[in-house]
């Protein structure tokens, strides 16, 4: 069975293409929700695959290694019987989770030794420990372990990370090479492109990582407060190299114009946290542009919340009534205002996908992105 199948490719690099993994099919160009400690935020299960129609979600391995520990993850059976989720998952490696404790851990070349958020306990991760834990948790798609560098960064610590992430990849390999899955169905490895915001740098990682030979390939370090320019140039010059006939995943990104343009440069996976964390500080995206639901305006707004939304929160509740529930400080305003973004964004790539294989895609695109873009 073919992992990834290229359905259709547009005028540019954006193509529809379909992954094929033991839990199910992946429609692509995909967005997938981030279920960091086994929970999309404030969404039930039912909700991600009935309403919000998420085809994978991704878990995390700091967290789900830390709490409920890899004791519960194995005696469960693996993260997709432990939370009862039946189709794909992703897991990252850790490595962004460590990175961003920057102030509580040591590198070297072993791994990385950082101190809990939760007891201050201290912990080491190596590539090796990596790969042990996302096995353990029984993602379909898991990544390499990798060094993700902060923004800026000096063109010499972005080259020494680099080669760190080169060599740890290639311990990720024989690990995952010598120690076979535990739950009777396929995982795929894959690696990752970093380089910070160098031209050369990005180019030297993108043809290693290339030539691992691996199923699928990401491309890690951006999205990290790089203006969106150079975030679009690094992707660009990284999708010239990676192979074209395997799935490139943009990890981490982003706002709904992001996504679109990143489709435009030839990305088929991209995950972000954006349309929870903003759901649950009452921005919605929508098809007409940007809402902050606790602006005065929609106080008495009696009309859908969206008329173009896919979810049942769309045509349930009203503006009026959802900004109620956030001045009011209700827990039922997250819960709605996520569902409804989490729908836009898997409607938006949708769509997407449906006009690459209609071949209008970058017209589309671009009478889009600005509506996207205002505030309402």
């Amino acid at each position: 069975m073919k992992f990834f199948n290229i359905e259709k490719t547009s005028e540019g690099k954006a193509r529809a293409g379909e992954i094929t993994t033991d839990h199910g099919k992946i429609q692509t160009p995909i967005f997938m929700p981030v279920g960091t400690v086994a929970s999309v935020k404030t969404v039930h299960q039912r909700e991600l695959k009935e309403d919000i129609k998420a085809q994978i979600i991704l878990g995390n391995t700091y967290h789900l290694y830390l709490r409920p520990t890899m004791d519960i993850m194995e005696q469960a059976g693996g993260l997709h019987k432990f939370m009862n989720w039946d189709l794909p998952i992703l897991t990252d490696s850790g490595g962004f989770q460590v990175f961003s404790l920057s102030k509580s851990r040591k590198m070297s070349e072993e791994g990385v030794k950082f101190k809990s958020h939760i007891d201050g306990s201290y912990h080491l991760f190596t590539p090796e420990k990596s790969m042990e834990i996302q096995r353990q948790i029984g993602a379909d798609i898991f990544m390499a372990f990798d060094e993700c560098t902060p923004y800026p960064c000096e063109y010499n610590q972005a080259k020494t990370s680099m080669e760190l992430t080169h060599r740890w990849l290639k311990r990720c390999i024989d690990w995952t090479e010598e120690n076979k899955e535990i739950y009777g169905h396929k995982q795929r490895l894959f690696p990752i492109v970093q380089g910070s915001t160098y031209s050369d740098l990005r180019k030297i990682s993108a043809e290693v990582i290339a030539e691992a030979g691996a199923e699928g390939n990401a491309i890690g370090g951006l999205s990290v407060g790089e203006p969106e320019e150079e975030m679009y140039r690094i992707t660009d010059e990284v999708t010239d190299i990676l192979p074209k006939e395997k799935p490139r995943y943009l990890m981490g990104v982003g706002t709904p114009w992001n996504i679109l343009e990143s489709i435009g440069l030839g990305i088929d996976m991209m995950d972000c946290v954006m349309p929870t964390r903003n759901a649950r500080n009452a921005m919605l995206f929508t098809w007409q542009g940007v809402m902050n639901l606790k602006n005065e305006k929609w106080k008495n707004d009696f009309s859908p919340l969206d008329e173009f939304g896919t979810s049942f929160v769309d045509k349930e509740y009203s503006k009026a009534y959802l900004r109620h529930l956030f001045v009011s400080k209700e827990y039922l305003a997250k819960q709605i205002a996520s569902v409804h973004n989490l729908a836009f964004y898997l409607d938006l790539v949708k769509v997407a996908r449906e006009h690459i294989v209609a071949g209008d895609f970058y017209e589309w695109k671009k009478s889009v992105v600005p509506v996207l873009r205002q505030r309402l």
